[in-house]
């Protein structure tokens, strides 16, 4: 459907310094999916968007979108915006406030030369009805919620039947009770349609709850691709670790060789641990462990076949959504822990046995300056 192959872009900063937003990126996404591009402010995931719908020029790379042609540096092709069948919502929904919602949504299609009003108003009013605003025409702008606004930019979107979705951040205005109503109902008309849709957030629950696959970015190149819970729950790297959420990083060294899907003893400075290994590492490799809060419990009792039994004292105990969490010292070290709420007489300063399963113990190849 969409295929983005060996993409830069560069903009030029106070005279002759370039500044690379992007970096080589490529990635497809397929007919119907949820593709999701995630990671911080400056990561290059909207300079990326905005190649792909014709709004920035890239120096190099290609674009095809479905089986066409859209962008090559090499033979220097440039499809404008108009002509790629491409509905995109951006950040701030550039809603014009001087028009009414007929008008808001009907502009692309006025635009494209339609002209035969019964055809420009069921295509509108189809538009509205699958966003849950009809009845809206004749609403001005300004009278409109954040939610509504956000609503009706999804409407102009896609009206035209868009081959691509593009969305900019397009819940981040909204407030939480909103958000996730919003996401819930952009998730089901996603499915509904059938509709290609490329995403763009910083926020990773956002991208976790949505997408068929992510692909995490810094410094304008992707740094792991994959399902939603491949990339928790199996990091290539300490930034994706760190990034996709909570997650004790903890460094060591290799006792022998790794193998990838493999399971090895690593020392660190609270004792050796049983690592999980997703590529090959040779001995006495320094490593980074990425074990998250929820996957760290609190042993109730000893079983002599559990490895990774760990002996710690409770600092702090906090409530969080439905979960304790614990800081738990462990010979100077501290870890997070976040347990059921079951009532468990565990207080501070109480003296606790944990149990790390290895195979939620992920070993990432350490990183300088991280």
């Amino acid at each position: 459907m969409l295929e983005i192959q060996n993409l830069s872009k560069s903009f030029n900063v106070r005279g002759d310094r370039a500044v690379k937003a992007i970096d080589e990126v490529s990635f497809n996404v397929e007919p119907g999916e949820f593709f999701t591009l995630l990671g911080p402010s400056g990561c290059g995931k909207t300079t990326t968007l905005r190649c792909v719908a014709g709004l920035e020029r890239p120096q190099e790379g290609k674009i095809q979108l479905r089986g066409r042609t859209v962008f090559d540096s090499a033979s220097r092709v440039f499809v404008v915006p108009n002509q790629r069948n491409i509905g995109m919502v951006f950040q701030s929904y550039a809603i014009w406030p001087h028009l009414t919602v007929f008008n808001n949504v009907a502009f692309p299609l006025k635009a494209g030369g339609q002209r035969n009003f019964k055809i420009l108003r069921a295509k509108i009013e189809h538009a509205l009805d699958l966003v849950g605003l009809s009845g809206f025409e004749d609403r001005s702008a300004t009278q409109l919620s954040g939610g509504q606004q956000q609503r009706v930019a999804l409407a102009r979107a896609l009206v035209k039947e868009p081959d691509l979705l593009l969305l900019d951040e397009p819940l981040s205005n909204l407030d939480t009770k909103l958000r996730e109503r919003m996401r819930s109902e952009l998730k089901r008309l996603q499915r509904e349609l059938g509709i290609t849709t490329l995403y763009v957030t910083h926020d990773q629950m956002e991208a976790v709850l949505l997408s068929d696959r992510i692909a995490v970015m810094n410094g304008g190149r992707i740094l792991q691709l994959g399902r939603p819970g491949e990339i928790y729950d199996q990091p290539n790297s300490q930034f994706v670790a760190d990034f996709m959420g909570a997650t004790n990083l903890l460094s060591g060294t290799l006792r022998s060789e790794a193998r990838a899907a493999g399971v090895e003893l690593v020392d660190t400075d609270i004792g050796p641990i049983l690592c999980s290994f997703t590529e090959r590492m040779a001995c006495g490799s320094r490593v980074v462990i990425s074990v998250r809060p929820e996957n760290i419990k609190i042993a109730k009792e000893d079983r002599p076949e559990d490895n990774n039994i760990i002996d710690g004292r409770v600092k702090e105990r906090s409530y969080y959504m439905g979960l304790v969490e614990y800081m738990i010292d462990v010979r100077g070290r501290e870890l997070k822990v976040r347990a059921a709420a079951d009532g468990a007489d565990i207080n501070g300063n109480s003296a606790v046995r944990l149990r790390l399963a290895p195979e939620k113990c992920v070993a990432i190849a350490a990183q300088e300056g991280f």
